[in-house]
């Protein structure tokens, strides 16, 4: 049997698009001789739909498009990710909150099989994640029953996504029950480690059912989330049969009586690279945004962060700045112009001392202007700037903090934070340093000046600054973040292992500084935790541990 897997990026409620881009998928898969297509999970919707799904109208604007779906079935079989409506169910109609988005609508995530111009039948999703990014107990009811489809002679398992993760429930009924084929629709975002994670529970799937693992994947940004796709068809005996590249839109065919294919090789720097440029790209094309601005100091987050805009974008819809204050190192203004050289990206440089010089005027006669207050001006300064030529040019800002920083507060509110997008912030210090290596190494010269890698990084808002004078050497932050942020340890843990001194002061400033975060730019996941809808503390409360 041949089967296309269609790993396509859909755009979040564009109904009438997503259609047409299914359609041409459906059409493309007919004309490779493919006797089943299989799209992902809520693939005309877009994933996540979040409060759409409540949004009067949506539902009925999206039935409408899945008509012209199952009618493209007629002479080609599809199995698609798409919402079943279950009638209403008891909700609470006192409070307006709640009664006014639909608490009484029951949807179930469901994967259809679709042939002969009708549905075959449908298969809704038990497991409903609510943890992380996810919040599916939101929006649907879990599915109750598992059934296994019949097709052209064929028993056919199909399931979506959550379902896929858990040893017991639909697959292993459906295994249970004798398949000819598992199939499982995806919309499962990605964090380094994840594909491995996958591919692993696939073997087990298709062994135990002693039938092919077909797994069909979203690929594409949306908001903070970056879906890799890395789509794949597994034998019985656990070999691959397809293994789709990461972060690449396209039809994928496989015929199931072939030879084994290549495994997929493991993700490194080179797919964080991948996720972080797809993120930014689908962040301004799927938003209609022309360009980006990259506030470029002379360290190397702002330079990674301006490479990968250029790779994502282009370096025609990327602008660089550079605006030195009073403690500009001249070596920083040197790789600034260096960097916006080799990347071929347009620099504005505009000297910022006679600004804080007049903004320290008007006000030392009310408060000293020294320490934060002097240094914070500088980068409040900066974020005006920023913003004022963001609104000039219609571009966004992206800004340039990484996740060790921003765990710790070691950026100003207003000023380093300004922008619509983070594209590093889910990546501590050392991760920059390896990205900035790896942009060079697949670029064969320095785009990122070696200069910038190896001069002791600095915000430079005051004399010889230095970050390790403000935070403990990234070498120790760095774990430490991710102790505290991606692994959740015990304060007694954590002690353990970095010393009661250095591990209640970062605690601390993570605590403290959870209100910064809150007003962040949208940063792209690339981990298990990133800071954003994934990672949700309050904002005032007392608990040290």
């Amino acid at each position: 049997m041949k089967i296309a897997l269609g790993q396509i990026n859909p755009t979040v409620g564009d109904l009438p698009g997503n259609r047409a881009l299914i359609l041409d998928t459906i059409a493309a898969a007919r004309e490779r001789g493919a006797d089943l297509v299989v799209l992902p999970e809520l693939a005309l919707l877009g994933y996540p739909p979040r409060d759409l799904l409540l949004r009067t109208g949506f539902l009925d604007a999206a039935d409408r498009e899945f008509a012209a779906v199952v009618a493209a079935s007629r002479d080609i079989a599809v199995v698609i990710g798409h919402v079943l409506r279950g009638g209403t169910r008891e909700a609470n109609v006192a409070d307006p909150s709640a009664q006014a988005f639909g608490g009484d609508v029951l949807l179930y995530n469901a994967a259809f099989l679709l042939a002969r111009g009708g549905i075959i039948g449908h298969q809704a999703k038990h497991r409903l994640p609510s943890f992380d990014v996810f919040e599916e107990e939101r929006y649907f009811a879990p599915g109750t029953e598992v059934a296994v489809l019949d097709w052209q002679g064929l028993r056919l398992g199909l399931s979506v996504c959550e379902d896929f993760w858990y040893e017991e429930g639909v697959l292993a009924a459906q295994a249970a029950a004798g398949v000819d084929l598992l199939v499982n629709v995806s919309a499962s975002p990605y964090f380094r480690g994840k594909p491995a994670l996958r591919y692993a529970l696939a073997r087990r799937w298709a062994q135990r059912s002693g039938a092919p693992f077909v797994y069909a994947n979203l690929v594409g940004g949306q908001d903070e989330l970056v879906f890799d796709g890395g789509s794949f068809t597994v034998r019985p005996d656990g070999a691959f049969l397809l293994a789709a590249p990461r972060f690449a839109a396209g039809l994928y065919v496989v015929d199931t009586a072939a030879a084994p294919a290549a495994p997929p090789t493991e993700d490194g720097i080179d797919t964080i690279h991948a996720a972080l440029t797809a993120g930014i790209r689908d962040y301004l094309n799927k938003n209609g945004i022309p360009g980006a601005i990259v506030g470029i100091s002379g360290g190397v987050d702002s330079a990674v962060v301006a490479a990968l805009a250029c790779e994502a974008l282009g370096s025609h819809r990327v602008v660089g700045t550079f605006f030195p204050g009073p403690y500009t190192a001249p070596e920083s203004a040197d790789e600034a112009r260096e960097l916006a050289d080799a990347l071929g990206i347009r620099l504005i440089e505009v000297e910022i001392d006679p600004i804080v010089a007049s903004l320290t005027s008007a006000l030392s006669p009310h408060v000293a202007v020294e320490g934060v207050v002097e240094e914070n001006l500088q980068a409040r300064i900066r974020g005006i700037l920023w913003m004022a030529l963001s609104n000039a040019s219609g571009h966004v800002v992206l800004c340039c903090g990484n996740k060790s920083e921003l765990a710790a507060g070691y950026n100003t509110l207003y000023g380093d934070t300004v922008g619509a997008l983070a594209p590093i912030g889910d990546l501590v210090k050392g991760e920059v340093y390896a990205l900035a290596r790896f942009i060079n190494e697949r670029a064969g010269r320095s785009l990122i000046p070696e200069r910038t890698l190896t001069r002791p990084p600095s915000a430079e808002l005051r004399p010889h600054q230095r970050d390790d004078e403000d935070l403990p050497p990234y070498e120790v932050l760095d774990p430490l973040v991710r102790a505290l942020v991606v692994e959740n340890r015990s304060w007694d843990e954590v002690a353990r292992s970095f010393g009661e001194e250095i591990a209640r002061d970062i605690a601390h400033r993570l605590r403290t500084s959870e209100y910064k975060r809150r007003q962040s730019p949208i940063i792209l996941k690339v981990s298990p935790k990133a800071f954003g809808m994934g990672r949700r503390f309050p904002v005032t409360h007392r608990f040290g541990g």
